[in-house]
């Protein structure tokens, strides 16, 4: 029988956070419960008995990397209301995403959303939506009220994210942070020009 994860112990708590810390190194790809027990410092049995299953570990790792990922979104939630509007929330956004210190979380991130796009009904399932769905809650946010709820209010913050997503694939593929920041910067420009226009 697993334990409660409703009212989780703390022996699970410090597992997770070992395991999460251990897939930002290796990722999720072809996890293994052998080797990630002995990198945490337990065993196959005891993380069976406290996640039920492979499936519930993994479940339990994607629902700590969208936690980091909600804790960023409710920071530009908070700073958005000051901000100038959606591109300047969507700058403050790349300037996280590119910085070096997220890597390892951001990798996470798209093996996962790319594992929730290819296995829907497993472990992954509903990621990449939620994902997408907090996403775009957080830029409709940034938007001034009377365009939020426009049919442009819409397009326009599906196409910043469009280009946020897209410039931290390539950032993430090449490392080239330089070329990335231009077209980010590039795009919400003109992103900013056709609005104002």
């Amino acid at each position: 029988m697993a334990a409660n994860p409703a009212r989780p112990s703390a022996r699970r708590v410090e597992l997770l956070e070992a395991a999460y810390r251990y897939v930002l190194n290796q990722g999720l790809t072809d996890l293994s419960l052998r080797p990630l027990a002995a990198a945490v410092g337990s065993s196959p049995r005891v993380l069976m008995f406290l996640f039920g299953n492979k499936d519930g570990l993994v479940r339990a790792l994607l629902e700590r990397a969208r936690a980091d990922e909600l804790a960023l979104l409710a920071r530009i939630r908070t700073d958005g209301e000051h901000s100038a509007g959606l591109t300047t929330a969507a700058g403050e956004i790349w300037a996280w995403l590119r910085a070096d210190d997220h890597r390892a979380l951001l990798r996470l991130w798209t093996e996962a959303y790319a594992r929730s796009l290819i296995e829907p009904d497993g472990a992954w399932a509903g990621f990449a939506t939620a994902t997408v769905t907090d996403w775009l809650d957080v830029l409709a946010g940034c938007q001034r009220a009377d365009e939020r709820d426009t049919a442009t209010g819409t397009a326009q913050r599906t196409l910043t994210l469009a280009i946020l997503r897209g410039a931290l694939l390539d950032l993430l593929a090449s490392g080239d942070v330089e070329r990335t920041d231009s077209a980010v910067h590039y795009q919400l420009g003109l992103l900013d020009s056709h609005r104002l226009g």
